[in-house]
């Protein structure tokens, strides 16, 4: 394969996996859990260096997890079109893991919040348990 195409084949996994990882970071960023452990966090480090903070200096992101949550579908769904009309070079383990991370993150229906991180859990397990399972098998 010439150098050419293949350093742009690599440009093109590169773009797709950072979509992808995109994809699953923004359905996390819009769980409400994960949003107070960034604040709680962010809280802690500004504390570290004598910055007292009362209250949660993140809130605002609350009000954007949908929106966020729904870019995160939309990418996912992109990616799982390109995916499925076999176009990039795009890895099934990661579509998996991504589309776990924002079943886990979904904003709506705190009735069934412990369904959607059973389901979204059950993904990533699956994922990194495939993933896992590949790198020992070619030992």
């Amino acid at each position: 394969m010439p150098a050419a195409k293949k350093a742009k084949k690599g440009l093109k996994e590169n773009i797709a996996s950072t979509i992808s990882g995109f994809s699953g970071l923004m359905g996390v960023f819009s769980s409400w859990t994960v949003c107070h452990n960034v604040c709680t966090a962010a809280i802690a480090l500004l504390a570290i260096i004598g910055i007292t903070v009362t209250g949660m200096p993140l809130l605002f992101l609350q009000s954007v997890a949908v929106p966020f949550w729904t870019a995160a579908v939309i990418l996912l769904i992109v990616l799982l079109i390109l995916k499925w009309r076999k176009m990039g070079c795009l890895s099934g383990k990661m579509l998996l893991l991504n589309a776990g991370l924002v079943v886990m993150g979904t904003p709506f229906g705190t009735q069934f919040r412990q369904l959607f991180w059973l389901v979204g859990g059950a993904l990533v397990f699956a994922a990194a348990f495939s993933f896992v399972k590949g790198k020992v098998g070619r030992r």
